[in-house]
């Protein structure tokens, strides 16, 4: 089977995360006979990315698009039109069964515009709870996003949803009128291993992504201030970069814990890894999210990993048995699951086996290829 893979998402030498939910199940989906050809767009605007050497090797390609919201009800046009003669190309030498957009705007609508133009089935991933697009773009622009997600969405032999959260998110849009499947983000569970010593004496609570307002990162602040007289030990790393950066840094000079936080910035695939093997456990109240592939990565390191009810990660972990689900926004319940977590080992021990078993039993990168490739069979006949 031949898939070409569609995607505003791959890993780059900037940034070897960046799209590591799409590049990663590909090596899996190949020792399956899926191959995949990759096309990685981004828009005219951005800096040129410098290609990263993957598994599955990306063609970078680059599209007329306008900057801010207003764009990109009509980048997918765009992007179709930058792509439809390389794919019509690549389908005559070595024709394709299906396309495999990731997102809707843009890379969705130009899978759309191709199936038309080309006669090969598609199906869409929606990575997050934005669904049509019209949470970050607002007013008419918005209004045109969503009308056009409806269409991709419809369209499309299946659409591919992260979680249950996001899979309501999109049905409710559409008005049930659209094909879908939950497909849960997959770990690497060699890299994301539990740590063969045990960490450091001094607790350490960790947190990654990006430091943007619905990541919750000012809870984790109020919870350290919190939690700073009876633990004088305890240590908060927080790997991640964005704008928040300089607000949160102001409020660790506010509550007085400056000395008790590290901002470690952006941090390769490995260094992540590698944080959290040292740390004690893992906390991220974000208050907005499909699902999230950091709770996961420290679950399957053999951490407690603790998130917010209402969530995706909510249909991963189980409260009080493989992690711990707190209120969005509720510094004093973080606080006090973390200091319950810190005070008693026996249980931090538990849950940490019981979150590792979890991802070995589930969600897995091979987990996630097998019930891809299922997809793919489907859609592609």
């Amino acid at each position: 089977m031949h898939v070409l893979t569609l995607t505003p998402f791959y890993p780059t030498d900037q940034d070897d995360a960046a799209g590591c939910f799409v590049s990663e199940p590909l090596e899996w989906l190949a020792k399956a006979g899926v191959h995949n050809t990759v096309f990685a767009v981004q828009p005219i605007y951005r800096a040129r990315p410098h290609a990263r050497d993957t598994a599955v090797p990306a063609h970078w390609l680059r599209y007329l698009s306008l900057p801010g919201g207003f764009g990109l009800p009509s980048a997918g046009a765009f992007l179709f039109a930058r792509i439809v003669n390389r794919l019509r190309q690549l389908h005559a030498s070595h024709p394709v069964d299906l396309i495999h957009a990731h997102a809707p705007l843009p890379c969705g609508h130009a899978a759309m515009l191709a199936s038309a133009e080309l006669d090969i089935p598609y199906v869409v991933s929606v990575h997050g709870l934005d669904a049509f697009s019209d949470v970050q773009v607002t007013g008419r622009a918005g209004q045109w996003c969503r009308r056009i997600s409806q269409r991709v969405y419809r369209s499309s032999r299946r659409v591919i949803c992260i979680s249950e959260h996001v899979r309501e998110a999109v049905l409710e849009g559409t008005g049930g009128s659209c094909r879908t499947s939950v497909v849960y983000n997959g770990v690497d569970p060699e890299l994301f291993s539990p740590a063969a010593d045990p960490p450091s004496a001094a607790p350490v609570i960790l947190s990654v992504g990006n430091l943007i307002p619905i990541k919750g990162h000012d809870v984790i602040l109020r919870a350290a201030a919190a939690l700073a007289a009876d633990f004088p030990a305890l240590r908060w790393e927080i790997i991640g970069d964005g704008p928040e950066l300089s607000r949160l840094q102001g409020l660790c000079a506010q509550l007085n814990i400056t000395e008790k936080v590290r901002f470690l910035g952006r941090q390769s695939r490995q260094q992540v890894a590698a944080a959290m093997q040292r740390c004690t456990l893992f906390a991220l109240p974000s208050r907005y999210e499909g699902l999230g592939c950091v709770y996961l990565e420290a679950m399957s390191a053999g951490k407690p990993a603790i998130g917010c009810r209402g969530q995706g990660i909510a249909e991963v972990i189980q409260h009080g048995s493989n992690g711990f689900l707190v209120g969005p926004d509720n510094d004093r319940e973080l606080a006090l699951a973390v200091a319950m977590l810190l005070k008693d080992e026996t249980r931090r021990r538990n849950i940490a086996i019981a979150a590792r078993d979890t991802i070995l039993e589930r969600f897995t990168l091979a987990h996630q290829a097998e019930t891809l490739l299922r997809i793919y069979r489907e859609a592609a006949e």
